[in-house]
């Protein structure tokens, strides 16, 4: 090793994360950086900073939105957005950037924040938690051999190298070091919760280096063994949650100098997701004001201080398609399709009870009149009921199929989301209770000769079972929805590494009493699309009946307004009060997951989904149809509440 690199390598650890040469000191003054910090304060453009911030992924909210989304940040307060950015929609397929597409064009979103008075703090992962699909990691990762997800393991560095540097060419010219927004950008997402590998975390952090121009931090639950799984030397080590506990746990538990500075308390939690299920009631501090008080005694605790603070969530959007994660806690539980968050600025975007409170509070530590007069709500859309009817059979769309002895999961055929279908023609006689595989991965819908015989629903610690009588010539269907990889796992959480076994589909052999069952058709149904009718198409009566498989139901409807129209006011609550469980589209866009069991009953509409003064086409695909119509509306109030699951007795 040369002395350059040894001298390099050594003041990497105590130089600050940011200087792009840190030789350059021993023989000249370097520039001082636009944004950096010493042991008590950030300082921007030399001046004390303090962030102000708050949580808004800009993958989660319709592009058309993101200026009004910004524009009321900044209007709350706030002078500092923080985002994740999510490697699964950036790189769908290993070596396929798409940030192309709108929803991905993360430097345009950075340009409106700057455009709206905002800096930015980048949350690049490549982990990222989220109550996102498989914490933003593409699914494609589990196909390649010998990785090993968050470690240091050369396959997922590599892949996440590129990853990084893709990145990170889209947004160079937006730092802060450049005249834009980014101030700052994390290592990892609470990696201390997860492991304790730092060979892993300065890998990380080397990359980074190699590749931004600011400053780096972390970001750990505020106790001792989350802080000191996470630390990374030479990057400034910050907390979540309490900021009481956690700061002086941060300033108890972080020794090494290079990691101490000012104090962040880089996600504090506005309230909680949601989770489907009988039991799960909505998250939401309306209706509790000791909750809100928190909230507001917590807020000036860090801000009479001059310490710094992020809302985790100010706005959390939408788990559109089938974008929610889940965790595994011996059973899985799943996100809703409703990022709400209990958030100050809503689902839809609308200002809430909790935004204005929260706007009064840091009105008290800013200058007067530096806060923007937010604007006033639009009111929503309210759309009359629209009949649906029978459009095709969702096993009527299968396309090619894949032939194996035994099942084949999800990832195996190269699908990342979605259903799959596995078809076995029985050739002997087989009785007894179905398992299929190792255990349900996610929702198994049997079928026999096209008629539903039950369901197996991982989202319960003891899945409802199946008993079957098969004899010759009879057809067994096995249709499994993947429910959402897992997002998150601790080393608290006493299961196993959930967030290394994110395979979807049937692994393992499909049994039926003590009989392994062999022989499979099996058919993705990633439903990237939607299916067209054509011969396919349900003529006449289809003879829907509790029991029948799954189809796909239509209809239309139109709403006023022309091309001036602000799409805001569109903006709609659909519900589908006939349906079990399935999936919305509407003008081929789909809104995500509905399911009766709640505590999500309506799905939020965008109205940059719809066609003012136009035909508008909806589509469920419902999984339990029950009859020959369904029926969906749309609602000026979004609605909340819980039913009996049909399918768990």
């Amino acid at each position: 090793m040369g002395l350059y690199r040894a001298l390099t390598c050594l003041l990497a650890v105590v130089a600050p994360a940011w200087a792009s040469d840190p030789l350059a000191g021993i023989t000249q003054s370097a520039p001082e950086p636009a944004f950096t910090y010493d042991r008590n304060s950030f300082l921007l453009n030399g001046q004390p900073y303090v962030i102000i911030g708050g949580q808004m992924d800009p993958q989660r909210i319709p592009p058309a939105y993101w200026r009004d989304r910004l524009m009321k940040a900044r209007a709350m307060g706030l002078n500092t957005i923080f985002s994740y950015v999510y490697w699964n929609l950036l790189e769908p397929k290993q070596g396929e950037w798409a940030s192309n597409e709108e929803i991905n064009d993360i430097a345009k979103f950075f340009h409106i924040a700057q455009d709206q008075g905002l800096n930015i703090v980048l949350r690049p992962g490549p982990y990222i938690c989220g109550e996102r699909e498989w914490g933003g990691f593409p699914a494609w990762l589990s196909q390649i051999p010998g990785m090993k997800v968050r470690a240091f393991n050369e396959p997922f560095l590599e892949a996440a190298e590129s990853y990084l540097k893709r990145l990170a060419n889209d947004l160079k010219e937006l730092q802060v070091t450049r005249g834009g927004p980014l101030l700052m950008v994390q290592v990892e997402n609470e990696y201390g919760s997860y492991g304790e590998d730092h060979e892993y975390m300065q890998a990380l952090r080397d990359i980074l280096r190699e590749n931004f121009e600011v400053p780096l931090y972390t970001n750990d639950g505020g106790v001792d063994w989350t802080l000191r799984g996470g630390e990374v030397p030479g990057v400034l080590a910050a907390i979540d949650g309490d900021p009481r506990s956690g700061f002086a746990a941060r300033d108890r538990y972080i020794t090494d100098p290079s990691e101490l500075g000012p104090l962040l308390d880089g996600e504090y939690y506005t309230f909680g997701p949601d989770f489907w299920g009988s039991e799960n009631v909505h998250q939401t501090s309306e209706g509790r004001p000791s909750q809100v008080q928190r909230f507001v005694e917590d807020l000036d605790y860090v801000l009479e201080a001059n310490n710094s603070i992020s809302l985790y969530m100010f706005h959390g959007g939408t788990n559109f398609g089938f974008s929610n994660g889940a965790l595994w806690k011996g059973y899985t539980a799943v996100f809703t399709t409703s990022y709400d968050y209990g958030s100050p600025l809503d689902e839809s975007g609308r200002i809430t009870e909790l935004y204005l409170t929260f706007r009064r509070t840091i009105q008290k530590y800013v200058p007067q009149g530096s806060i923007p007069l937010p604007p006033q709500n639009l009111p929503l859309l309210e759309i009359s009921n629209v009949t649906l009817v029978p459009m095709i059979p969702l096993f009527n769309t299968l396309g090619s199929k894949s032939t194996s002895e035994g099942p084949v999961t999800m990832e195996e055929l190269g699908q990342a989301y979605g259903f799959i279908l596995y078809e076995h023609k029985v050739t002997a006689a087989l009785e007894g209770i179905l398992k299929p595989g190792d255990r349900a991965r996610d929702r198994v819908i049997v079928y026999v000769n096209g008629r539903r015989e039950g369901v197996i629903d991982s989202t319960y610690s003891e899945p409802a079972e199946v008993g079957l009588s098969l004899r010759p010539g009879d057809l067994l269907q096995l249709l499994v929805e993947n429910l959402g990889r897992v997002d998150y796992w601790s080393r608290e959480s006493g299961t196993f590494v959930a967030l290394e076994d994110p395979y979807k589909g049937i692994k393992g052999n499909v049994t039926v009493g003590s009989e392994v069952v062999s022989g499979w058709d099996v058919y993705p149904l990633p439903l990237d699309a939607l299916p067209t009718a054509g011969k396919n198409a349900v003529a006449g009566p289809a003879n829907i009946s509790a029991g029948s498989p799954p189809v796909f139901f239509r209809g239309t409807f139109s709403v006023g307004g022309g091309n001036g129209t602000d799409p805001a006011a569109l903006d709609t609550f659909l519900a589908v009060p006939d349906g079990v469980k399935g999936n919305v589209w509407v003008n081929g866009f789909n809104l995500g997951r509905y399911w009766v069991v709640g505590p999500q009953q309506s799905l939020y509409l965008p109205g940059t989904a719809l066609r003012p003064n136009a035909e508008n086409e909806v589509v469920v695909l419902e999984l339990e149809p029950r009859a020959d119509e369904m029926t969906v509306f749309g609602s000026v109030r979004r609605l909340w509440g819980n039913n009996p699951d049909p399918d768990y007795p």
